[in-house]
């Protein structure tokens, strides 16, 4: 089993994770900026926002809404140095490596492509 298998399997039991999908306005957006852009947009704010080591307005600094990636984050628990520990077993009080980085981005990713290819 893919271990974002089990990831996903267990973020899909979470009332809160379980219940965000991307609107028809996030989905154009997908589109017409393409998985490349997109995946762009996901490392520059996970190194801004999530990768120092004591990130500003922790737990606050990711929007719910806004940007296909907010929405991603939210519903893998990707938004805040919390939730990477809580799901993902990422510590916190260190800064993000950019393995941790490049994982958390492909966490997004298969998130989003999940979505695209639902209804």
């Amino acid at each position: 089993m893919d271990p974002l298998d089990s990831l996903f399997a267990r973020l899909a039991r979470s009332t809160f994770r379980a219940r965000f999908r991307l609107g028809p306005k996030e989905r154009q957006y997908c589109i017409d900026k393409g998985p490349e852009v997109i995946d762009r947009h996901a490392a520059d704010f996970i190194a801004s926002r999530l990768a120092p080591a004591q990130p500003k307005n922790d737990g606050k600094q990711t929007p719910m809404r806004g940007h296909p990636v907010f929405i991603a984050q939210h519903a893998t628990a990707t938004c805040c140095r919390g939730c990477l520990q809580k799901w993902h077993q990422i510590p916190q009080g260190a800064a993000l490596s950019e393995a941790q980085q490049r994982y958390i981005v492909a966490v997004i990713h298969h998130w989003l492509v999940i979505q695209m290819n639902s209804r």
